[in-house]
């Protein structure tokens, strides 16, 4: 049955509790932004409640709580209104009042997750704290489901139940599932990030880095890390620069190798990568695009691996010269480093060649096949990740 009409139910309350009304409408209007009364869920109630009202709404907070819960009430929403007046909803809004907002705030957060109803991360979507339409409606539709779960006595593993809510076709999705609706509204907003330049040169991979790309074997780090877990390495031994360069790289960059007097060996982390291939490949070309960076350096990384990710041959010279033109229209100051593209570059191209996914000298660049597919991995990784609010602590 669907929820009483706002206008009705606050004509209701007007007539019999008028002292009430003002701060119900007010509230109601808050919490549903002129949507059905149908459409509110939980999560809708408890983020009013424990955040929007505290922090964006002026008056009584405890009043407008209590106003809104008797219209809910009315209205046949006896849960929602529950929480209007809760224990909970009273010592947040006292957090808030008495401690500030941060701690108000982590009250919010930590109720908010006691809940159940917070769709958890999973494997396939970090979500944002940023969202666009897309992804906001995935969330809300997920919370609703798990919302549905709990009351039906289902207290199982929110995670599975929000990944098959996510990867399932839906039918008012026209058969497409909510994580390929966000997915692609994520890869659209890389496409349309900053500047022209990078613009034009991100565009053609929109379509490439929907389906993500299968692991692929890694024979260098694999030989090495292999040899190093049946026996360990002696550092004396000269190596050729790629191989020194693929040591360091396993031992300073993944923590797969760790010094032992003279000698290199394997760590519990480079059994791991050891063990799984899927794991290796997933670490290998997380160093592409390390996420720990600077900013500039990102950029500057990024532009390379769009560049270089097609195979084309390209001189170390040329790629500095079209990396810092795409970071340049991306609006980066020479202050900032623009002139000196060369070092995210260069150590992004000896990453590459140190694990067999480039070849390269003085003279000329190119991915291998196994380069090409690691590139795409990275960038792929790289544009589906979740916006996040920058921490100004």
């Amino acid at each position: 049955m669907s929820a009483p009409d706002v206008t009705a139910l606050l004509a209701e309350l007007e007539r019999s509790e008028p002292d009430l009304a003002e701060e119900a409408r007010t509230a109601v209007e808050w919490l549903t932004g002129g949507d059905p009364l149908e459409t509110v869920t939980q999560l809708d109630v408890c983020e009013f409640l424990w955040y929007t009202l505290p922090l964006k709404v002026g008056g009584d907070h405890e009043r407008l709580a209590r106003s809104l819960g008797r219209l809910l009430q009315l209205g046949g929403l006896e849960r929602y209104a529950e929480l209007c007046v809760s224990a909970t909803t009273l010592r947040i809004l006292r957090t808030y009042a008495t401690e500030g907002e941060d701690a108000g705030t982590l009250a919010y957060q930590a109720a908010l997750e006691a809940t159940g109803v917070l769709p958890p991360d999973v494997p396939e979507l970090q979500w944002s704290t940023i969202m666009g339409p897309e992804e906001l409606g995935a969330h809300v539709a997920c919370s609703a489901a798990l919302e549905l779960a709990i009351l039906a006595g289902d207290d199982g593993d929110r995670v599975a139940l929000t990944r098959r809510w996510l990867t399932e076709p839906r039918a008012e999705l026209g058969g497409d599932n909510w994580l390929h609706r966000v997915h692609g509204e994520r890869l659209n907003r890389w496409v349309l990030g900053r500047g022209p330049a990078r613009r034009e040169l991100a565009q053609p991979y929109e379509v490439r880095l929907h389906a993500p790309v299968p692991a692929q074997p890694v024979p260098a780090l694999h030989g090495l890390l292999s040899l190093a877990a049946s026996e360990s390495l002696p550092l004396r031994l000269a190596p050729s620069p790629e191989a020194l360069r693929l040591r360091e790289l396993a031992e300073r960059e993944l923590g797969a190798l760790r010094r032992d007097g003279a000698r290199l060996t394997i760590t519990s982390e480079g059994r791991r990568l050891l063990l799984s291939p899927g794991t290796m490949w997933e670490a290998v070309t997380g160093l592409l695009l390390a996420p720990g960076e600077h900013e500039f350096e990102v950029s500057a990384r990024e532009a390379a691996l769009l560049l270089l990710a097609d195979g084309t041959l390209m001189s170390p010279v040329e790629l500095r010269r079209r990396v810092a033109e795409v970071v340049g229209g991306e609006g980066w100051h020479p202050a900032t480093g623009l002139d000196d593209v060369a070092t995210p570059v260069d150590h992004l191209v000896g990453q590459l060649t140190a694990l067999g996914l480039a070849f390269g000298d003085e003279l000329a660049v190119r991915m291998s096949t196994t380069g090409h597919l690691a590139a795409l991995t990275a960038l792929r990784a790289h544009a589906l990740r979740p916006r996040q609010y920058v921490n100004s602590g």
